[in-house]
Protein backbone atom coordinates (compact mmCIF):
# COMPACT_ATOMS: atom_id res chain seq x y z
CA UNK A 1 0.00 0.00 0.00
CA UNK A 2 1.06 3.30 -1.15
CA UNK A 3 2.27 5.69 2.12
CA UNK A 4 0.09 8.59 2.39
CA UNK A 5 1.71 12.49 3.00
CA UNK A 6 -0.46 14.12 5.30
CA UNK A 7 -0.10 17.69 4.26
CA UNK A 8 -0.46 20.09 7.24
CA UNK A 9 -2.10 23.47 5.93
CA UNK A 10 0.14 26.26 5.94
CA UNK A 11 3.20 24.45 6.72
CA UNK A 12 5.21 25.47 3.52
CA UNK A 13 4.00 28.78 4.35
CA UNK A 14 5.99 28.72 7.98
CA UNK A 15 8.80 26.78 6.72
CA UNK A 16 9.21 29.79 3.95
CA UNK A 17 8.75 32.58 7.42
CA UNK A 18 11.26 30.33 9.20
CA UNK A 19 13.74 30.36 5.98
CA UNK A 20 13.22 33.84 5.64
CA UNK A 21 13.86 34.89 9.51
CA UNK A 22 16.75 32.67 9.58
CA UNK A 23 18.20 35.01 6.23
CA UNK A 24 17.68 38.22 7.90
CA UNK A 25 18.99 37.32 11.60
CA UNK A 26 22.46 35.91 9.62
CA UNK A 27 22.76 39.05 7.40
CA UNK A 28 22.44 41.61 10.60
CA UNK A 29 24.98 39.59 12.74
CA UNK A 30 27.24 40.30 9.98
CA UNK A 31 27.05 44.09 11.71
CA UNK A 32 26.91 43.00 15.28
CA UNK A 33 29.70 44.36 17.63
CA UNK A 34 31.63 42.78 20.37
CA UNK A 35 34.21 45.26 20.83
CA UNK A 36 35.85 46.55 24.11
CA UNK A 37 34.72 50.04 24.85
CA UNK A 38 36.66 50.01 27.86
CA UNK A 39 38.90 52.75 26.68
CA UNK A 40 35.99 54.80 26.22
CA UNK A 41 36.26 58.14 29.22
CA UNK A 42 33.02 57.42 31.42
CA UNK A 43 29.92 58.68 29.59
CA UNK A 44 26.81 58.28 30.57
CA UNK A 45 25.13 55.36 28.55
CA UNK A 46 21.71 53.97 26.98
CA UNK A 47 20.54 51.46 24.53
CA UNK A 48 17.58 51.54 22.20
CA UNK A 49 15.57 48.07 21.63
CA UNK A 50 15.25 47.95 17.58
CA UNK A 51 12.32 45.50 17.42
CA UNK A 52 11.37 43.24 14.06
CA UNK A 53 8.47 41.40 13.74
CA UNK A 54 7.50 39.16 10.52
CA UNK A 55 3.51 39.95 9.96
CA UNK A 56 1.69 38.33 6.89
CA UNK A 57 5.31 37.64 5.71
CA UNK A 58 5.98 40.93 5.81
CA UNK A 59 8.91 42.40 7.62
CA UNK A 60 8.41 45.72 9.88
CA UNK A 61 10.00 47.99 12.54
CA UNK A 62 7.38 48.70 15.94
CA UNK A 63 7.86 52.22 17.02
CA UNK A 64 7.00 53.69 20.28
CA UNK A 65 5.29 57.91 19.95
CA UNK A 66 6.39 59.72 23.18
CA UNK A 67 3.92 60.80 25.44
CA UNK A 68 3.27 64.90 25.01
CA UNK A 69 3.94 64.98 29.11
CA UNK A 70 7.63 64.16 28.77
CA UNK A 71 9.80 67.47 29.24
CA UNK A 72 12.50 66.19 26.37
CA UNK A 73 11.42 65.42 22.95
CA UNK A 74 7.43 65.29 23.71
CA UNK A 75 5.48 63.63 20.64
CA UNK A 76 8.50 62.29 18.69
CA UNK A 77 8.30 59.01 17.19
CA UNK A 78 11.36 57.14 18.81
CA UNK A 79 12.48 53.24 19.56
CA UNK A 80 12.27 51.88 22.89
CA UNK A 81 14.42 52.91 25.23
CA UNK A 82 16.34 55.05 27.95
CA UNK A 83 19.41 55.45 30.52
CA UNK A 84 20.98 52.51 31.73
CA UNK A 85 20.80 51.99 35.50
CA UNK A 86 23.09 50.31 38.20
CA UNK A 87 20.99 47.32 38.31
CA UNK A 88 21.69 46.46 34.52
CA UNK A 89 24.47 43.90 33.75
CA UNK A 90 24.93 45.34 30.06
CA UNK A 91 23.30 47.12 27.12
CA UNK A 92 20.91 44.53 26.07
CA UNK A 93 19.61 44.10 29.84
CA UNK A 94 19.16 48.17 29.73
CA UNK A 95 17.48 47.98 26.46
CA UNK A 96 15.20 44.80 27.50
CA UNK A 97 14.00 46.74 30.62
CA UNK A 98 13.29 49.99 28.88
CA UNK A 99 11.15 48.30 26.29
CA UNK A 100 9.39 46.13 29.35
CA UNK A 101 8.79 49.80 31.24
CA UNK A 102 7.68 51.62 27.71
CA UNK A 103 5.33 49.18 26.22
CA UNK A 104 4.80 45.89 28.28
CA UNK A 105 7.47 43.83 26.35
CA UNK A 106 8.42 40.63 28.39
CA UNK A 107 11.83 40.10 27.94
CA UNK A 108 11.48 36.56 27.68
CA UNK A 109 9.92 37.22 24.21
CA UNK A 110 12.62 39.20 23.02
CA UNK A 111 15.07 36.73 20.78
CA UNK A 112 18.27 39.48 20.15
CA UNK A 113 19.99 39.14 17.30
CA UNK A 114 23.07 41.28 17.99
CA UNK A 115 24.23 44.80 19.14
CA UNK A 116 25.43 47.41 16.53
CA UNK A 117 28.13 49.56 16.87
CA UNK A 118 27.41 52.54 19.68
CA UNK A 119 26.97 56.02 18.99
CA UNK A 120 27.48 59.25 20.67
CA UNK A 121 24.90 61.67 20.27
CA UNK A 122 24.82 65.46 20.85
CA UNK A 123 24.39 65.39 24.18
CA UNK A 124 27.59 63.16 25.06
CA UNK A 125 25.51 60.09 25.62
CA UNK A 126 26.57 57.23 24.75
CA UNK A 127 23.69 54.70 23.21
CA UNK A 128 23.82 51.34 22.40
CA UNK A 129 21.88 49.77 19.64
CA UNK A 130 19.95 46.58 20.17
CA UNK A 131 18.24 44.41 17.30
CA UNK A 132 16.07 41.98 18.15
CA UNK A 133 12.47 39.98 16.98
CA UNK A 134 9.54 39.87 18.80
CA UNK A 135 6.28 37.95 17.65
CA UNK A 136 4.04 39.57 15.92
CA UNK A 137 0.88 38.70 18.53
CA UNK A 138 2.94 41.12 21.06
CA UNK A 139 -0.21 43.30 22.13
CA UNK A 140 1.80 46.66 23.35
CA UNK A 141 0.56 48.07 26.73
CA UNK A 142 2.04 51.73 26.35
CA UNK A 143 2.86 53.31 29.83
CA UNK A 144 0.57 56.53 29.05
CA UNK A 145 3.72 58.47 31.18
CA UNK A 146 6.36 58.05 28.56
CA UNK A 147 4.05 56.55 25.75
CA UNK A 148 1.49 57.53 23.93
CA UNK A 149 1.28 55.56 20.69
CA UNK A 150 2.89 52.49 19.50
CA UNK A 151 2.90 51.45 15.56
CA UNK A 152 4.73 49.66 13.05
CA UNK A 153 6.25 50.32 9.51
CA UNK A 154 7.81 48.14 6.67
CA UNK A 155 11.26 47.50 7.16
CA UNK A 156 11.44 48.30 3.34
CA UNK A 157 10.08 51.91 3.64
CA UNK A 158 13.17 52.81 4.60
CA UNK A 159 15.03 52.01 1.64
CA UNK A 160 12.53 53.93 -0.95
CA UNK A 161 12.66 57.84 -1.83
CA UNK A 162 8.87 57.98 -1.47
CA UNK A 163 8.16 59.89 1.60
CA UNK A 164 11.75 60.83 2.45
CA UNK A 165 13.61 63.97 2.35
CA UNK A 166 16.86 65.13 3.79
CA UNK A 167 18.30 68.13 5.02
CA UNK A 168 21.92 69.03 5.51
CA UNK A 169 22.30 69.01 9.09
CA UNK A 170 25.29 66.61 9.44
CA UNK A 171 25.39 63.90 12.01
CA UNK A 172 26.54 60.29 12.30
CA UNK A 173 25.36 58.79 9.55
CA UNK A 174 25.80 61.83 7.40
CA UNK A 175 22.80 63.71 6.78
CA UNK A 176 19.67 64.20 9.11
CA UNK A 177 16.93 61.69 7.49
CA UNK A 178 13.06 62.08 7.81
CA UNK A 179 10.22 60.50 6.55
CA UNK A 180 6.55 60.81 6.43
CA UNK A 181 4.54 57.71 7.24
CA UNK A 182 0.74 57.90 7.09
CA UNK A 183 -0.60 54.31 8.88
CA UNK A 184 -3.53 53.45 6.88
CA UNK A 185 -5.23 51.05 9.71
CA UNK A 186 -5.45 54.38 11.68
CA UNK A 187 -5.04 57.27 9.82
CA UNK A 188 -2.13 58.68 11.80
CA UNK A 189 0.32 60.47 10.01
CA UNK A 190 4.13 60.05 11.90
CA UNK A 191 7.58 62.08 10.76
CA UNK A 192 10.58 59.60 11.66
CA UNK A 193 13.65 61.60 11.62
CA UNK A 194 17.13 62.36 12.85
CA UNK A 195 18.68 59.19 14.86
CA UNK A 196 15.47 57.02 15.05
CA UNK A 197 15.15 57.15 11.31
CA UNK A 198 18.67 56.64 10.70
CA UNK A 199 18.87 53.71 12.95
CA UNK A 200 16.01 52.37 10.93
CA UNK A 201 17.82 52.92 7.45
CA UNK A 202 20.77 50.98 8.67
CA UNK A 203 18.58 48.21 9.48
CA UNK A 204 16.48 48.21 6.98
CA UNK A 205 20.09 48.19 4.42
CA UNK A 206 21.89 45.55 7.02
CA UNK A 207 18.51 43.30 7.28
CA UNK A 208 17.35 42.99 3.26
CA UNK A 209 21.04 43.92 1.92
CA UNK A 210 19.48 46.41 -0.07
CA UNK A 211 20.70 49.41 -1.36
CA UNK A 212 18.42 52.90 -0.77
CA UNK A 213 17.14 54.92 -2.90
CA UNK A 214 19.16 58.13 -1.38
CA UNK A 215 21.93 58.44 -0.47
CA UNK A 216 23.02 58.38 2.99
CA UNK A 217 26.27 59.77 3.67
CA UNK A 218 28.51 56.87 4.44
CA UNK A 219 30.26 54.04 2.76
CA UNK A 220 27.56 51.43 3.65
CA UNK A 221 29.91 48.59 1.88
CA UNK A 222 31.67 49.00 5.32
CA UNK A 223 29.37 50.83 7.93
CA UNK A 224 31.72 49.97 11.40
CA UNK A 225 34.44 51.77 10.16
CA UNK A 226 32.72 54.60 9.71
CA UNK A 227 30.78 54.95 12.87
CA UNK A 228 34.24 53.74 14.80
CA UNK A 229 35.90 56.87 13.02
CA UNK A 230 33.27 58.70 14.00
CA UNK A 231 32.89 57.89 18.13
CA UNK A 232 36.82 58.55 17.90
CA UNK A 233 36.56 62.20 16.30
CA UNK A 234 33.22 62.12 18.81
CA UNK A 235 35.38 61.34 22.19
CA UNK A 236 38.42 63.84 21.05
CA UNK A 237 36.34 66.46 21.22
CA UNK A 238 34.50 66.09 24.70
Amino acid sequence: MQKRHHWCPGESDTHDVMDHKEKIIASLKKYETDEDFSYLPALPKASVLIPLLLKDGQLRLLFNVRSLNLKDHAGEVCFPGGKSESSDRDEIDTALREAEEEIGLPPNRVEVICKLFPIINKTGLLITPVVAFIEDSFKARPNPHEVSEVFTVPLEFFTRETDHSCYRVPSIFGPTHSFIYTDHGTDSIHQIWGLTAALAIAVAVFALQKMPEFEVGYDLKDPVSHFKRFLNRRISKL
